[in-house]
């Protein structure tokens, strides 16, 4: 056997052994528009941070502004006897933040801003320039969704991979009992916690982003007002906005850790090529490879 061949054993399978065919899952589509995920949300977090430092901090409603003390989030920098701290209030808590949020940089030249600028798009305080990186992410991440979903639609991804059946859901409790010992089985299709997960990104997480974005411009607000009701005022959307993004990241990490938990290698090449090595004793079909 070569060296290629058990590195590759040592990391698709559980042990050594027969390993599984090698399947053809992603398609072209998805892997690009993955990609291309992956690039929108990058800019469009650090520009989006950028743009929450003008003002950090999110409130529930129509009425904001520095003279208002009804935030459900703040980050600022309060005088002590100490010197300047940064602090962070959550629901009416307050910590102590300082170097990290409300107050950061060099300790002898910190920075009142919320997040620090190694988190923000530029790094420096630009209003402008992180707008004009947000809306240019945002409407490539607009278009980037709409051609998986036309794509999705008519090659069958999202009815043969995505929809959750009833046999998945039956398998719920046993796989999260799986995934909680690290127990992974690489099949030709998603497991139910991962058609879940994929379909509260799609299907609720980018929609509602994109909805209350848009609902925080007034130029959309003139013709569509509704939107206004529906997230119950601008400063809410900005907050519902802001919860969708802590989401989207937190999705993103334990994204992360599954991969890097279920094999690396295997999924990268899925990713980037499109084959995907099933584990020992899936049934192999026709075009699969070994």
């Amino acid at each position: 056997m070569s060296i290629a061949r058990e590195n590759a054993q040592s990391v698709d399978a559980p042990a050594l052994g027969p390993l599984g065919p090698l399947i053809y899952r992603q398609s072209v589509v998805t892997r690009i528009t993955h990609w291309m995920w992956a690039v929108c949300l990058f800019f469009l977090l650090l520009s989006g941070l950028q743009i929450f430092n003008a003002h950090p901090a999110l409130y529930i409603g129509n009425e904001s502004g520095f003279g208002y003390d009804n935030a459900v989030l703040s980050m600022r920098a309060v005088d002590t006897p100490q010197g300047p701290e940064g602090r962070t209030k959550i629901l009416g808590h307050d910590f102590n933040t300082t170097g990290v949020f409300g107050l950061s940089g060099p300790a002898d030249n910190p920075k009142v801003r919320g997040f620090p600028s190694a988190l923000t798009i530029p790094s420096y305080r630009d209003l402008g320039t992180g707008r004009v990186v947000h809306f240019f992410f945002a409407w490539l991440l607009v278009a980037t969704l709409f051609v998986w979903l036309l794509a999705s639609f008519f090659n069958g991804h999202l009815r043969r991979d995505l929809t959750p059946t009833g046999k998945d859901l039956q398998n719920f409790p046993r796989d999260v009992a799986d995934h909680a010992r690290f127990r992974f089985h690489h099949g030709r299709s998603y497991n139910v916690l991962q058609k879940l997960a994929y379909c509260g990104v799609f299907f609720i997480l980018f929609p509602l982003i994109i909805a209350t974005g848009l609902t925080m411009s007034p130029g959309f607000d003139a013709g569509f007002p509704w939107l206004l009701e529906l997230f119950g005022g601008r400063q809410s959307a900005r907050t519902l906005h802001f919860l969708a993004m802590f989401l989207l990241v937190s999705f993103f990490v334990i994204h992360i850790l599954m991969v890097l938990a279920a094999g690396p290698f295997n999924e990268l090449r899925s990713m980037i090529t499109g084959w995907y090595r099933a584990s020992p004793g899936t049934p192999e079909i026709e075009g699969d490879k070994r």
